[in-house]
C-alpha cells in the first residue's frame, strides 16, 4: 500500500516513475491508475535479474526502497528459511538496489536522494518480531553508512520509521480491538498512521526542502517511542 501510494504521488507530482514489484497484477492495476508509470516485475531476492533490469531502466535521481517481508515467529521457533528470506528482502535488496542506483547517480553527476522505509520496530522490541526487528535495525544502520559514504557525492540517504500503517493489509491485521488497543494505548496521539502520513514524509525527504538532512530516521509513530 505504501509503495503504490508513493509511486502515484510522485507520478502526479510530475516525476517519471518506475515501480518494481514481484506481483504482476499489482503493477497492472497501478498502470491503469497512472498510465505514465513504467513497471518492472521482479523478485528483489534475484540479484542477477535485478542488476540487469534496474541497470537498464535508469538512471534515476530518486529512490524509495519500500519492499519488505514480515515472517513473524517466536524467537525459539525462528526458521532458517524465514531468516534468509527476511535478510534477502529487508536488507540485502535495499543494499543491492541502492548500489545500482547510486552508481548511476554518481556517473551522471546527480545530486540524488534515497529513502529507505524502515519501521518503529527497528527501535523497540516486539514479541514474535525477532527477525523483523533485527532486519529493520540493520536497515537503519545501513542507511547511516550509506549517508556517510554517499554524502561527498551529494546523495542524501534517510529512513522513515512508521508505526502500524492503515494500509488494506494493516486494517485486516489490526482489526481486532483487543490487539489494536494494546498498541494504540502506547501511542500518545492515540491512533495508527494513515498511508498519506508516510507518503508525505517520504516526499519531504526526497525533496529539496530536506536538503540538509541525511543519515536520519524520521519517526512516524505518533510518539510511540516517547512512551
Amino acid at each position: 500500500g505504501i509503495g503504490r501510494a508513493v509511486a502515484v504521488a510522485l507520478s502526479r507530482a510530475g516525476a517519471r516513475v518506475t515501480a518494481l514489484s514481484r506481483t504482476g497484477a499489482d503493477l497492472e492495476s497501478l498502470t491503469r491508475e497512472c498510465p505514465g508509470i513504467e513497471t518492472l516485475c521482479l523478485d528483489l531476492a534475484d540479484w542477477e535479474a535485478v542488476e540487469a533490469a534496474v541497470g537498464a531502466a535508469g538512471p534515476f535521481e530518486l529512490l524509495v526502497n519500500n519492499a519488505a517481508v514480515a515472517e513473524l515467529q517466536p524467537f525459539l521457533e525462528v526458521t532458517r528459511s524465514a531468516l534468509q528470506r527476511s535478510l534477502d528482502v529487508n536488507f540485502g535488496a535495499v543494499l543491492h538496489v541502492s548500489q545500482i542506483v547510486a552508481r548511476q547517480m554518481i556517473a551522471q553527476g546527480v545530486q540524488g536522494a534515497i529513502v529507505n522505509v524502515s519501521s518503529q520496530a527497528s527501535k523497540r522490541a516486539l514479541r514474535d518480531h525477532a527477525v523483523y526487528c533485527s532486519t529493520k535495525s540493520a536497515l537503519d544502520m545501513l542507511t547511516k553508512v550509506m549517508a556517510m559514504e554517499l554524502g561527498p557525492h551529494k546523495i542524501r540517504v534517510n529512513t522513515v520509521n512508521p508505526t502500524v500503517v492503515m494500509t488494506d493489509m494493516g486494517r485486516i491485521n489490526w482489526s481486532d480491538p483487543q490487539k489494536s488497543a494494546a498498541m494504540i494505548n502506547r501511542i500518545p496521539l492515540g491512533k495508527f498512521a494513515e498511508v498519506d502520513d508516510v507518503v508525505n514524509s517520504i516526499l519531504f525527504l526526497l525533496s529539496d526542502k530536506s536538503a540538509m538532512t541525511t543519515g536520519s530516521s524520521l519517526m512516524i509513530d505518533g510518539g510511540f517511542l516517547v512512551s
